[in-house]
């Protein structure tokens, strides 16, 4: 408002003009001017001059002239504002709006009419206060004209904005709406199908229980076929060994008479000692079928035996690898591992379905396989490395011939999911373990099972056969290792000692030592000669789930579920770890000389370690 205030003041004064005047010497003004002396108050002698005195005579000078100020000031009187004439007015618009050639004229004809007299001073009078009242408030009228439209503007603008935001608010009301009728609509769905599902239960229950029922029905009669088949193939062996045993003779007839001499009717034939004469027993529980393959002796010896002596001989080496290679072999975890008999060739299980064969150490992939119908468990190679023995989740073992690039051969028998699969190292048969229990030897030629191995009382997690021999090797979640007569089905021994289920067991070189491992990470050695435990190493806390020997046989290398490999130097039980995988370690393997090590996990990846 003050500045509004003044603003209004200039535009009634007008602008100024000024005019140079010159005063001669001689003027003849009588004004006499009065000369003015230095004031002596605050001169100091000579003696006297000193920073304090000065100080205090500028103080004093100062408080002297204050006073005269304040007497000045209080002698003042107050200005009263001086009206605008007409002419300036007049003036000061032709100057506002520019017109300078009227506002010449206007001067020149003033001031002449001014110096020949015509002008008359007295009659020229003020500027009413109302015109420039008047100018002012037009002012602030355009002024606030121009506010009003700008308010205008944005008001209509607002008007636009409130259409649109009811629009958009009309839009979401109606979605919500929507959404909440199918919100609505899905849960009577729902409600309708749990009420659907609840009069399912009981015969889903009953349906459970007569599938449970029928399963042990099954057991039961697969056992007492073997069991009359047993019979009947006895009965069989002993009708041949009576009419070919060479100790029963009959005397020629003599006459009409049909009894041996010395025979009484209805006793038994007497041999030649004088003893009754007796079918031989067969303790083979299986039928004989033709194209059954027999089982090697057992006195054969290991080929590779100066081999594993010669890496036996070398220096005594530490477990030091490192990653060299990693390979993303499957989008899934990968459950097993397995080498090639001469070549370096891996073959890989997986939770896809497939099974691959990899190249090393260019890490290509050579071969894949599918026909599983579940998630593939275990891998193993065909001793001639012609073909791969695969097993999994959908309760078979399935044979595969790379030179046909399928499955050429299905066996089925287990009644839960398959674990692991080994080769007799003749090629003629096949074990697998499972989780109903057992473990099954299959014959390649006859394509059949030839024994089943029951003894665990719970799910057999792992199976391998010692080298060129035909004893078996099962760990089992009930704690226990088992050594069995693969010819028989018979177990040989029983290892106690782990505190938890054991997950895998395997044997050395030379097959005279055993190793285990549970799922709480300890890992056993075992004498098979003694059957004793020699080292306990515990590389826990996490799950051990698989454990491989080095070809020398010092070092034992354990897959962890912590993500590492474990790396166990039996001479001293030093324990090292390997990490690189991102997630739990599935399976190790070394290579055909241990100069390379190689990890799988549940990462899909193979890490290859030198």
């Amino acid at each position: 408002m003050e500045t509004k205030h003044e603003l209004a003041e200039e535009s009634v004064d007008g602008p100024y003009y000024l005019e140079k005047i010159y005063i001669p010497e001689d003027s003849e003004d009588d004004y006499q001017y009065e000369e003015v002396m230095a004031d002596d108050d605050i001169s100091m002698t000579e003696g006297d001059e000193d920073l304090e005195a000065a100080v205090k005579a500028v103080r004093d000078c100062a408080e002297d002239t204050d006073m005269i100020t304040q007497r000045i000031s209080s002698a003042k009187q107050p200005v009263s504002h001086i009206p605008e004439t007409v002419d300036d007015f007049f003036r000061n618009f032709l100057v506002k709006m520019g017109m300078t050639r009227t506002l010449e004229c206007f001067q020149t004809e003033w001031f002449e009419m001014q110096l020949k007299g015509l002008l008359k001073i007295g009659e020229v009078d003020f500027v009413p206060d109302a015109y420039s009242h008047n100018q002012l408030l037009d002012n602030e009228l355009r002024n606030v004209k121009k506010e009003r439209e700008s308010y205008k503007q944005a008001a209509l603008k607002a008007a636009e904005t409130l259409v649109k935001l009811n629009k958009e608010r009309d839009f979401h009301r109606m979605q919500h709406k929507r959404v909440v009728q199918e919100k609505n609509r899905f849960i009577e769905d729902i409600r309708r199908l749990k009420k659907h599902y609840a009069s399912y239960e009981p015969a889903l229950r009953q349906l459970t229980d007569k599938y449970q029922a029928s399963l042990k029905q099954k057991m039961l009669v697969s056992l007492e076929r073997d069991r009359v088949l047993g019979h009947a193939h006895n009965l069989e062996a002993s009708l041949r060994n009576a009419h070919s045993s060479p100790g029963v003779r009959c005397a020629p007839k003599q006459g009409n008479d049909k009894t041996q001499p010395g025979v009484e009717k209805g006793t038994k034939p007497q041999n030649n000692n004088g003893s009754p004469c007796t079918p031989a027993t067969d303790r083979s529980t299986n039928t004989k079928h033709p194209k059954d393959s027999e089982f090697p002796a057992s006195s054969r010896v290991n080929p590779y035996l100066p081999q594993i002596k010669a890496l036996l001989a070398q220096g005594n080496k530490g477990p030091y690898f490192s990653l060299t290679t990693s390979i993303k072999a499957h989008s899934m975890p990968i459950s097993c591992l397995a080498i090639h008999p001469r070549k370096m060739i891996v073959a890989t299980a997986s939770d896809d379905h497939h099974w691959r064969l990899w190249g090393l150490p260019a890490g290509e992939m050579i071969m894949t396989g599918e026909g599983h119908s579940d998630w593939l468990s275990s891998c193993c190679f065909h001793p001639n490395g012609g073909g791969l023995a695969t097993t999994g989740g959908d309760t078979t073992v399935r044979i595969w011939d790379f030179s046909h690039g399928r499955c050429i051969l299905t066996l089925e028998g287990h009644t839960h999911a398959t674990w692991g699969c080994s080769f007799h190292s003749s090629g003629d048969f096949v074990a697998s373990c499972s989780m109903d229990n057992t473990a099954k030897v299959w014959d390649l030629n006859s394509e059949r099972c030839r024994y089943t191995m029951r003894g665990h009382v719970d799910s057999v997690n792992s199976v391998a056969f010692l080298p060129f021999s035909n004893t078996l090797l099962t760990c089992s979640a009930d704690k226990t290792l088992s050594l069995w007569d693969a010819r028989t089905g018979l177990c040989a021994q029983t290892f106690y000692g782990h505190q938890h289920s054991c997950n895998h067991a395997v044997f050395n070189s030379l097959g005279d030592t055993i190793a285990s491992c549970d799922s709480y990470g300890v890992v056993n050695l075992w004498d098979v000669r003694k059957v004793s435990a020699m080292l306990r190493v515990d590389t826990g806390p996490h799950p051990s789930n698989q454990v491989a020997f080095s070809p020398c046989g010092r070092t034992l290398a354990v897959a962890s579920n912590d993500g590492s490999v474990k790396l166990v130097q039996l001479a001293s039980s030093q324990v090292t770890s390997l990490v690189g995988h991102e997630d739990a370690v599935q399976s190790v393997i070394f290579d055909h000389k241990g100069e390379i090590l190689m990890s799988a996990g549940s990462d899909g990846a193979i890490l290859v370690w030198s």
